[in-house]
């Protein structure tokens, strides 16, 4: 099948090579051309200058990008996708982004009788390696039959959720629930070690037990270790619990638990742009987590406890996996 695939980050590049493997004739782009180069040159695919370039001629059109503006841009910018893409095309967005852009985009598309299904996808960076991401997939079933063949090329799971943004609303969901499971996993790490415990073998026993997580067998040792540079960025688990908090307070939902995120999101830049800031001096011990700091600093364990002190700036590749 001819398909283009749009953003070649940490996931986007791993992922149009599953599809070039699998027999696809993948056409990619990157805002960093030379990036795109370097990937053709390894795949034996096509590179091209703009996204409607690239989406030119193409029956399904990926894109994995960075925030709502990134994808306003790629789809429907000066040189976006849909100004190439052909009518009956799809293009599958793999960017975690809002729901309200989704269906922004799902309804600008199908004005120019195009198709569009919102696939945000979970399993990190090692997840795209491997092909075994899971996909959560908002759209019509139409659409969904036609490109899961091609999507199942990276994906271990993939499935059609709902209506059109109904992939992003499942995918806030997954990151609530992966923010609270790493803030527990530090947060308990940091009290056995403070403890006295050996924080090695507290894993080996309670991972047997009701606390056992795929989080603490993948990145519990690490954390022991003080090794973070893998997995899943810390700048984007933030934009994405801003976009569930949005989500939650326009639904009128409770959304306590990933409330811990707003000290880090108070003054964090938009993501990747630059390093990251200070946290608050109040920021509570989660949040400090989430920034490479619970086990090494010694932080206290408790939610409700403040710091006295704030902390030093990070880089900005810190990752949480």
């Amino acid at each position: 099948m001819k398909v283009a695939f749009l953003g070649l980050g940490v996931m986007g590049y791993p992922m149009a090579g599953h599809l070039a493997a699998k027999g696809h004739d993948v056409t990619v782009y990157n805002r960093t051309g030379a990036k795109a180069e370097k990937w053709a040159g390894e795949q034996g695919g096509s590179h091209a200058a703009t996204p409607a370039e690239a989406a030119k001629g193409q029956e399904i059109v990926f894109s994995c990008v960075g925030d709502d503006p990134d994808l306003r841009e790629v789809i429907a910018g000066e040189n976006g996708a849909m100004h190439g893409m052909g009518k009956g095309a799809i293009l599958v967005d793999h960017t975690t982004a809002s729901a309200d852009v989704a269906r922004e985009m799902g309804d600008l598309l199908a004005g120019q009788g195009m198709g569009f299904l919102d696939a945000p996808v979970s399993g990190g960076q090692a997840g795209a390696e491997n092909g075994q991401l899971t996909v959560m997939v908002g759209g019509e079933q139409s659409l969904f039959d036609t490109a899961k063949p091609v999507m199942d090329c990276y994906g271990k799971a993939v499935t059609l959720m709902g209506d059109v943004g109904s992939g992003q609303l499942c995918k806030m969901a997954n990151q609530i629930c992966i923010a609270g499971l790493v803030q527990g996993l530090a947060e308990g790490l940091n009290f056995a070690q403070r403890a006295g415990l050996d924080g090695e073998q507290v894993i080996d026993v309670i991972s047997k037990g009701a606390a056992g997580s795929w989080q603490m067998m993948n990145r519990g040792s690490t954390m022991c270790e003080d090794k973070y540079d893998f997995g899943f960025a810390v700048d984007w688990m933030r934009k994405d619990l801003r976009i569930a908090m949005t989500e939650a307070k326009e639904q009128r939902l409770p959304a306590a638990r990933h409330r811990s995120g707003r000290p880090v999101l108070r003054r964090s830049p938009a993501p990747g742009r630059q390093p990251l800031g200070h946290l608050q001096p109040d920021a509570p011990p989660e949040a400090h987590a989430l920034n490479r700091q619970s086990v090494n600093q010694r932080l206290p364990t408790l939610a409700i406890r403040r710091i006295e002190k704030p902390v030093a700036v990070i880089r900005p590749r810190n990752v949480i996996g």
